[in-house]
């Protein structure tokens, strides 16, 4: 079907002018708090092999990726994602560099199908960063400093949200159920709702193992808050696995108090989106003002094992075009104040015109030259 040119696909933009520069600042902005935590920067291929991504991400969401055929017949994909290139590459090309590896990038993913009304691009720019080849607490911290160290340097931090959850109280729960792994998806996606009298109907479907403690009362979609959380969440579950994970929450929450930026945290024991790509701590980044997330992380120990040798691993992302818009809309100091610049007239010679402005220039003024006159 034949489409004019005045028009452009679904999903896609121009940006221009004010925003332009906008988006260059956060990136900037970005790229510099990650560069002053060591994390190099990464540029991963725009073009790749759509099996690639298909093992990293999973089938499901790999399907959401443009698709087209090589001339050798091979399946490629434009990048939906950049943490399974930057796996591979940690496994493969870096194998043998010192760990841990802190990469960091600024890439456009491209999907096919947007995830929600709300998440409408097709093309989006994520600014991320990845620790890769060390585990325990120390990492999480670490992750979660710097992104809050991104947020601050945006002028964010006051209307921003960090949500904290680990992917092993809910899978606990779903081995003490014994729930296959349809059951297991269907509760998931309950969870994910917070339909808590659906899940209270979900439960009393599970038979003898339900009614084993209090979880037939279990409300997790509404357990979201401060560090007291935790402890109401302790008198509902009394799975060893979840408890355990409940415990690393707590550990992972004192360092934050101690760090003094719990006012940027809360716990939502009810996020269980993504469950089959994240290992343990997984967090999403709200802004207040947004219609969405702007950004997600956690960690991923399984996800190099794909490409090479397993190792453990962490990161986040920021959706660049979700910042921008909530900047643009906001007194920030970071969208600029344009100034016109000093309008040069060409008369009948222009080689004067731009010498005056070359020594304009020099002195870092901006200028616009005007060629009424020629």
């Amino acid at each position: 079907m034949f489409e004019p040119l005045s028009k452009i696909p679904n999903g896609m933009r121009y940006y221009f002018g004010t925003e332009s520069r906008v988006r260059r600042a956060v990136e900037d902005a970005s790229m510099s708090v990650f560069d002053g935590w060591c994390y190099e920067e990464i540029a991963t291929p725009t073009v790749d092999y759509y099996a690639l991504f298909e093992r990293g991400m999973g089938h499901a969401e790999a399907r959401r990726a443009f698709r087209f055929t090589d001339t050798d017949g091979r399946m490629l994909a434009l990048r939906p994602d950049v943490t399974s290139s930057i796996a591979r590459a940690a496994a493969t090309l870096f194998a043998d560099r010192a760990r841990p590896l802190r990469l960091c990038y600024a890439a456009s993913v491209f999907r096919q199908q947007p995830r929600s009304h709300a998440e409408w691009r097709r093309e989006s720019k994520q600014l991320g960063c990845e620790l890769i080849g060390a585990g325990g607490g120390a990492t999480h911290i670490e992750v979660l400093v710097v992104a809050a160290e991104v947020l601050e340097r945006l002028g964010l931090r006051r209307d921003s949200r960090i949500t904290l959850n680990n992917v092993e109280v809910f899978n606990g729960v779903a081995e003490q159920l014994m729930l296959n792994s349809e059951r297991r998806e269907q509760m998931r996606r309950i969870i994910d709702a917070r339909d808590a009298s659906e899940l209270q109907r979900f439960l009393s479907t599970c038979g003898p193992a339900s009614s084993n403690g209090p979880i037939t009362n279990w409300q997790l979609p509404r357990l979201s808050g401060k560090r007291e959380i935790l402890d109401e969440a302790r008198r509902v579950i009394t799975n060893e696995r979840s408890r355990a994970a409940l415990d690393a929450l707590e550990e992972l929450w004192e360092a934050i108090e101690k760090l003094e930026l719990a006012d940027l945290f809360e716990i939502d024991l009810g996020d269980v989106a993504g469950l089959d790509y994240y290992t343990g701590l997984i967090f999403k980044i709200y802004l207040a003002g947004a219609g969405t997330r702007v950004g997600s992380g956690g960690r991923y120990d399984n996800l190099t094992a794909n490409f090479g040798q397993g190792e453990p691993a962490i990161g986040f992302v920021l959706d660049l075009d979700a910042v921008t818009d909530v900047l643009m809309r906001k007194d920030s100091a970071l969208v600029p104040q344009t100034e016109q610049g000093a309008t040069l007239v060409a008369d009948n010679d222009a080689t004067e015109l731009f010498l005056e402005a070359r020594r304009k220039r020099a002195r870092g003024e901006r200028v616009r030259s005007d060629f009424r006159g020629e």
